[in-house]
């Protein structure tokens, strides 16, 4: 009697007669009509879902290879239900099938696709073989098109971002995750890098949506993540990565409610183009700011920046790609002049006006600092209900509770902090500024990004007006 293994994988386009309990009726129905033993040990089955395209991503697969080629070899033959359930592919097929026979003596039987020992058969084989592939790939860009379809209709093709959950295959705001992305964003914008906002989400014991620590590169995926504005993203070439300005990437209003307010979003991505010019790796080495305003002046009629133009001269960013109906045109020594004079007149007459974001207990910080704590109870409820179950002993119980306990008391001290610096209104005073930063802007020997660096410790943003030439400066602490 041959001894045989069976193989079965179901791919998600496969229907219900085909899932893998029938595959194997019909493989052990095969082999008991052929006097063919199949013992349970050798019975590789993938999980549901598990592509076919790549050989390599099939554990169970691989499992069944590495078997086959122990000596002396285990079994006579491998039976599937059909060929493309071994492979989808042409290249795979071949690889494997070949190896199989000329190394290990082993041949590939399809239950519903039986071939003969004559010459002919291989044609066949090799046809099957290619209609399998044939199918694969037109099925892929079917679904392809289908995805394309739904997300330019505005409906979710992906898992939902965090702050997100699914319903009715739509995204809804998750109450309990959406405060922690305000308070990622306000936190960048007000100067925290992406570094130390995932060490203060760890150190609040918040995770990500799969449960992880925070790094900065998972910080960044979430402010570059245009979901939270109300789009839908996706690529049809494939995971978009950190390449979040690929020119294959698809942009549709999505029918979801946003967390982040547009102007919010756009002051983030500004700060974001401006670091990477700033201190970006490009051709091997870091550049230096491009201009001492770099990133600070806005235009007076739509907020967007005004970038280089020409060399010398700046323009609305949003008018140069005909998103904005004004110019703002100017050079660049003209406005830094102007800046200058006028950070110089606010110093001598001590007009400046700081502009202090006022920190109330209801901020989006504070709130994901109770959710934190409530989670944080809740959790030392349950050590102790596991205690009194008899679950965890007395030295378990005692070590979980200390160290729920110590994190509660950080969490409350830490929103304590916040409360107070809230109801600290206080006007700072002229002396936090140097009154010689004036004579550090105009020093022709300090470079552009050392003045860059200096005005964005106390400048928010400069709006420059056109129409009445004057400027804006807002300043902060």
């Amino acid at each position: 009697m041959k001894i045989a293994a069976a193989y079965i994988r179901v791919s998600t386009d496969d229907q219900l007669e085909y899932s893998p309990d029938s595959q194997l009726n019909k493989i052990m129905e095969y082999a008991k009509n052929n006097d063919i033993n199949i013992p349970k040990k050798f019975v590789f089955r993938e999980n549901e879902g598990i592509s076919g395209k790549k050989a390599s991503k099939r554990p169970q697969f691989m499992r069944m290879i590495g078997t086959a080629k122990k000596k002396p070899k285990p079994f006579d033959i491998i039976i599937v239900w059909k060929f493309s359930r071994f492979a989808r592919n042409r290249r795979d097929s071949i690889v494997y099938k070949s190896m199989l026979r000329k190394q290990c003596g082993i041949d590939v039987v399809s239950v519903t696709e039986q071939l003969s020992d004559d010459k002919m058969s291989i044609i066949v084989e090799a046809m099957i073989e290619a209609m399998d592939e044939y199918y694969s790939i037109n099925l892929g860009e079917e679904v392809k098109r289908g995805m394309g379809e739904k997300v330019r209709r505005g409906e979710p093709v992906t898992p939902p971002a965090f702050g997100y959950f699914m319903k009715d295959k739509k995204y809804y705001i998750n109450p309990d995750t959406s405060s922690t992305v305000k308070m990622m964003f306000s936190d960048f914008i007000n100067g925290m890098g992406c570094r130390a906002i995932a060490e203060k989400l760890n150190s609040m014991g918040i995770r990500t949506k799969m449960g992880g620590l925070w790094e900065n590169r998972s910080v960044e995926y979430v402010l570059r993540n245009p979901v939270y504005i109300g789009k839908i993203r996706w690529n049809p070439k494939g995971i978009t990565g950190r390449n979040y300005n690929s020119e294959d990437i698809i942009l549709c209003d999505g029918k979801h409610e946003s967390i982040i307010d547009f102007y919010t979003w756009e002051k983030v991505q500004d700060r974001f183009t401006v670091n990477k010019k700033m201190y970006g790796k490009i051709t091997g080495k870091k550049l230096n700011s491009n201009f001492m305003l770099q990133g600070l002046i806005k235009c007076s009629s739509c907020g967007a920046n005004l970038t280089k133009v020409g060399g010398y001269n700046l323009q609305c960013q949003a008018y140069s790609h005909g998103k904005c109906n004004t110019s703002h045109f100017i050079s660049i020594k003209k406005i830094e002049n102007m800046v200058v004079s006028a950070i110089a007149e606010n110093l001598k007459y001590q007009e400046i006006q700081f502009n202090k974001k006022p920190k109330t207990e209801d901020s989006c910080e504070c709130k994901v600092i109770k959710k934190q704590i409530a989670k944080e109870k809740i959790k030392l409820n349950r050590v102790k209900e596991s205690y009194q179950n008899g679950i965890d002993t007395l030295i378990e119980y005692k070590s979980q509770k200390e160290n729920i306990t110590k994190r509660i008391e950080e969490l409350q001290k830490m929103n304590i902090d916040k409360i107070s610096n809230s109801q600290n209104t206080n006007t700072p005073k002229l002396s936090t500024l140097q009154v010689n930063v004036v004579e550090y802007l105009k020093d022709i020997n300090i470079s552009c990004k050392n003045k860059n660096m200096l005005l964005r410790t106390f400048i928010d943003k400069i709006i420059y007006n056109k129409s009445q030439n004057k400027i804006e400066i807002f300043y902060y602490i």
